[in-house]
């Protein structure tokens, strides 16, 4: 990890004419790259700018320390997936680390994205998945050996959908298509007869468009400003749930340098922005679904019958999933134990049990 606190001292001579500056205050004017990988037109991003700088720079008023930001998202400096290395090595001070397209480096974090179906709240899966960050030693451990330190500010992302560019009125019609999916939301399609493709937002469109995939597995609040419903007007809310991919984090060795109050108002800023984030995407789901649908999608709900029969077909992947990191070194049992305890005693009804097979 490098040390680089990149910091100028802007008050600087102010003995002139047997003046003395002694007593007075330096201020202190903080260079602070902060980097993302997708671009702003999704909502994740936009709070970055919106809510969360802001809210740093409002915690600092008065306090002698400013911040010269320079944002960085859209693959300027880092493409998905590449947020956590351009935090690590001193590239950027602060990133949305997508902790989805990092399951190598992130393993623990990406346990909501190994148990479908749990729950559809992501306003609550954002909340508990922050505390969890702290309270569980592998997913703090997680962050720690790459060199960032967690701010918080989860990225919940709301209820997943199935968007194709054929209707699905039951599994079987899914049999040989090819469905792209964000990293391990690939497993979700074992037992379908899909083909499942590891994919992201930023390729989707095109990829559909130009029939390299049949469909993905996509979420309403990224599938409008995508335009997904053009190329893939059949949405199927099948019910996969909500899932946590990420947050803020920062360069540990320059976070660890930092005045407190500076380290405070990343951490509050950080929770700010999920709250102002999770308003913003509860108010946005039910109307980017209205949209799609009077452009010419099509919107299916699919019964609990449907729900349970996906649900049942799949592999445990969240055992498996488990198994491997226990075999690795990292307690995957006892994430996925505490992922699942936790959101039952938050209220959520999971279809099905991961954990407790």
């Amino acid at each position: 990890m490098k040390q680089f606190l990149r910091s100028g001292v802007v008050a600087a001579t102010l003995a002139v004419a047997g003046v003395s500056g002694a007593g007075v205050a330096l201020a202190e004017t903080m260079n602070v790259t902060i980097v993302a990988g997708h671009p702003p037109v999704f909502r994740w991003v936009k709070h970055a700018s919106q809510t969360f700088i802001p809210a740093v720079n409002k915690a600092l008023e008065g306090s002698g320390t400013t911040i010269e930001w320079s944002e960085q998202y859209g693959g300027s400096l880092a493409k998905v997936g590449e947020e956590l290395e351009a935090v690590e090595e001193g590239l950027a001070e602060i990133g949305l680390v997508s902790s989805l397209f990092d399951p190598a480096k992130l393993a623990p974090q990406n346990v909501t994205y190994f148990t479908p179906f749990v729950v559809s709240d992501s306003t609550l899966v954002s909340e508990w998945m922050d505390k969890l960050q702290s309270s569980n030693a592998d997913m703090k451990a997680a962050w720690e050996a790459n060199g960032l330190e967690y701010l918080g500010g989860a990225i919940g992302i709301d209820d997943y959908l199935l968007m194709t560019n054929f209707p699905v009125k039951s599994i079987a019609d899914l049999e040989g298509r090819k469905i792209g999916a964000p990293g391990p939301a690939v497993n979700w399609l074992k037992g379908t007869g899909a083909v499942g493709v590891s994919g992201n937002l930023t390729t989707y469109y095109n990829e559909i468009k130009t029939g390299v995939y049949d469909g993905v597995i996509v979420f309403a609040s990224a599938a409008l400003p995508g335009k997904l419903h053009e190329v893939a007007p059949y949405i199927t809310k099948v019910g996969f749930g909500a899932q946590y991919a990420g947050g803020f984090a920062a360069n540990k060795d320059w976070f660890d340098g930092l005045d407190p109050a500076v380290q405070q108002a990343l951490r509050d800023a950080a929770e700010a922005d999920r709250i102002a984030y999770h308003a913003d995407l509860d108010a946005s789901v039910s109307k980017f679904l209205e949209i799609m649908t009077s452009q010419g999608a099509t919107v299916t709900e699919v019964d609990e019958g449907f729900r349970a029969q996906w649900a049942a077909g799949m592999d445990n992947v969240a055992k498996v999933w488990a198994e491997k990191l226990d075999d690795a070194g990292v307690n995957g049992s006892a994430v996925l134990k505490d992922y699942m305890d936790t959101m039952r005693a938050a209220g959520a009804q999971p279809v099905r049990n991961w954990d407790q097979e």
